[in-house]
């Protein structure tokens, strides 16, 4: 199969019947074998039910429907696993993402030789307030702590080789670190496309400001993750340590105070008390690391590495 068009939804019943008839025009004029995959991520109108209609029309529109609302990086998720197709082609089910776009995506995955091709929506139709400013600075965060030189992290159009989908697990929010993922896997050519953003023609956007504040919190995870998933004890224990040298001195210091000075008061001085904390900071962090060392330890994917290619084993 040539293509795998994966389309996470929730509740845009509107919009679904012309978005496969647009996806159908392009892939049939370019001779593509190809599958699309509706996932509903528990919408509340009539969307599953569109998905079945268009389903029994056309063999090769298929759904996926989750029990409940779990969030748009579950039902990639779950696309994900389903795919057959060689490249993999993600877009919103919400009309902004054009599928004409699908033949260029395709060409730099098959000829270019790139694992992962990200939109880039240069001209963009929101609002400039609360999603093109804020959109601005979260990508030029991601850029500086991932290394990768995106400009638009969160665009839903993107390609992938079907290799690179079925490496990696898209949890919580993280849809929109689906290249960080990618690289974190090994996979490093990571390319970049200028991609049209087409108004919304039906419904409501299903994200609010709160969107940008989670995403910087799982910028924060993912670098964590990145750097000291597979050994905790080389932040924890570095900073509990600084931590209980920096109030060790401290009190020790104050120690050496009072034996010079028998009317030297401890207890009258903010530094004794700063110097504990910190010790008990230090302390506490130090056993933070040795906790989450003994749980990744014997952790059932402790070991959990990705093989490329094995020779003369089977």
């Amino acid at each position: 199969m040539d293509i795998s068009i994966v389309v996470p939804l929730f509740n845009e019943e509107e919009s679904l019947p012309e978005l496969c008839a647009w996806i159908e025009r392009v892939v049939t004029a370019n001779n593509f074998t190809y599958e699309v995959l509706l996932v509903d991520d528990g919408s509340n109108d009539d969307s599953w039910e569109i998905v079945k209609q268009l389903s029994s029309k056309n063999q090769h529109i298929k759904g996926i429907k989750l029990q409940r609302n779990y969030g748009k990086s579950a039902a990639l998720n779950e696309g994900f696993k389903a795919v057959k197709g060689d490249v993999v082609i993600t877009m919103d089910a919400d009309m902004q993402d054009s599928p004409d776009e699908i033949p260029g995506l395709r060409k730099m995955i098959i000829e270019d030789g790139f694992d992962l091709v990200s939109g880039w929506k240069q001209k963009r139709y929101d609002n400039a307030l609360t999603k093109n400013i804020p959109s601005k600075l979260f990508n030029a965060a991601a850029r500086e702590s991932s290394g990768i030189k995106l400009n638009d992290f969160n665009c839903g159009l993107k390609a992938y080789k079907r290799k690179v989908v079925k490496s990696i697990e898209v949890f919580g929010e993280m849809h929109r670190y689906i290249p960080v993922l990618a690289k974190w896997a090994g996979f490093k050519k990571i390319g970049e496309k200028v991609v049209e953003h087409r108004p919304r023609k039906y419904g409501t956007t299903k994200f609010g400001l709160e969107r940008f504040v989670n995403g910087f919190l799982d910028l924060a995870t993912i670098t964590f993750l990145n750097k000291f998933g597979k050994r905790p004890m080389h932040f924890f224990g570095l900073y509990g340590t600084l931590c209980f040298l920096i109030g060790f001195v401290v009190s020790l210091y104050l120690a050496m105070s009072k034996l010079r000075d028998t009317n030297f008061s401890l207890t009258n001085r903010p530094a004794f008390y700063i110097g504990l904390a910190v010790m008990i900071i230090g302390i506490q962090l130090f056993l933070t690391g040795f906790v989450a060392e003994l749980i990744g330890r014997n952790s059932t994917e402790r070991n959990n590495y990705l093989i490329e290619e094995r020779l003369g084993i089977e």
